[in-house]
């Protein structure tokens, strides 16, 4: 634990009192990482959810002091970069990255540019709301960009974290879903969540088993499994979409005949935008579409980073600031 002064707002931020940051697999690459040359260590964390108490000159009125606020991954877009220009707002040339070149959550305040504020709905939790912030936008952006309809077939590769949002969107959105991950284990939650079957990676050959249901229109990857997703691709019916979230360190094994004589495609898809993730808040909070959390107070994340390491999170801890009596229903 390490004592900061309290940080000050430039003409275009806002200083956030935080009362939940949530711990993802980010944070502990981020941890593990040197700091930048000519920077400070960082703090790490990025699914805040938090009150304004203090806002600068140039943020707009649509932020007021008092309000209850998140910060996802991104740290504010600049607006005038050419994606910005082009409303790609998530993909700024400019973007600040919490955790790796700002601060992050794993603190009591945190400051951020007002472009990467994101309204939190008043009927959701902050505890269920944290985790939306990366891991439930990234999912539901992605199937909801996919392409695919109501009635499609989605797999799901990976039951974590991302995985356990991916199954619940999945399932609300009207898909016909498969998850795939490794041993029986996860099992009955996957079912519990939404899930039509369950494929072990360990004991069945799930690409076989997904042909022999008549293939799947799309595969979502969360888990950063490169050999276990070029495994499965086989599976992908004609003119499919694979969509990549969990980004691991090993190439990809693709045959591009794979892709080229049946028109499949494989892409990859980030974080969105602060409006689309207010989208998939709004969504999870109608649908009930939540996180499976587990609390610890802030003066444990390192201990949370090791649950995480040592994958035994289930399915995304969240720190609570300084507030021991907060509970999933806050």
């Amino acid at each position: 634990m390490t004592e900061r002064p309290v940080p000050v707002p430039g003409p275009d931020d806002v200083l956030i009192k935080i009362e939940v940051c949530g711990v993802c697999g980010a944070d502990l690459r981020d941890s593990e990482n040197a700091p930048l040359k000519g920077q400070p260590g960082r703090i790490p964390g990025h699914e805040i959810v938090g009150h304004i108490v203090r806002k600068g000159d140039r943020v707009p009125g649509l932020w007021q002091t008092g309000q209850r606020v998140g910060v996802g991954r991104l740290g504010g877009s600049c607006q005038h970069c050419a994606p910005c220009r082009h409303g790609r707002f998530h993909l700024c040339e400019n973007q600040q990255t919490l955790g790796v070149n700002c601060d992050g959550g794993y603190a009591e305040y945190v400051v951020t540019r007002h472009t990467a504020l994101i309204a939190i709905p008043a009927v959701l939790s902050s505890v269920h709301a944290a985790p939306i912030l990366c891991a439930g936008t990234a999912t539901f952006n992605a199937l909801r960009h996919s392409g695919a309809r109501a009635g499609d077939s989605v797999a799901v590769l990976g039951a974590g974290g991302l995985g356990h949002m991916a199954i619940q969107y999945a399932r609300k959105m009207g898909f016909e879903v498969s998850v795939i991950a490794r041993g029986h284990a996860k099992e009955p939650a996957a079912l519990a969540l939404g899930a039509h079957r369950y494929i072990d990676s360990v004991s069945e050959n799930a690409a076989d088993c997904l042909k022999a249901c008549g293939g799947v229109d799309f595969i979502l990857a969360t888990a950063p499994d490169a050999e276990a997703f070029s495994a499965v691709l086989p599976a992908l019916a004609p003119q499919g979409k694979a969509i990549l979230l969990g980004s691991g360190r090993s190439p990809l094994n693709i045959m591009p005949g794979m892709l080229i004589g049946a028109e499949r495609t494989v892409t990859g898809s980030f974080v969105s935008t602060p409006a689309q993730t207010e989208r998939a808040l709004r969504f999870s909070a109608l649908f009930q579409t939540l996180p499976v959390t587990e609390l610890m107070p802030f003066e444990q994340a390192n201990e949370a980073l090791d649950r995480l390491r040592q994958g035994l999170a289930r399915y995304r801890i969240v720190l609570t600031m300084n507030q021991d009596n907060l509970s999933d229903d806050r």
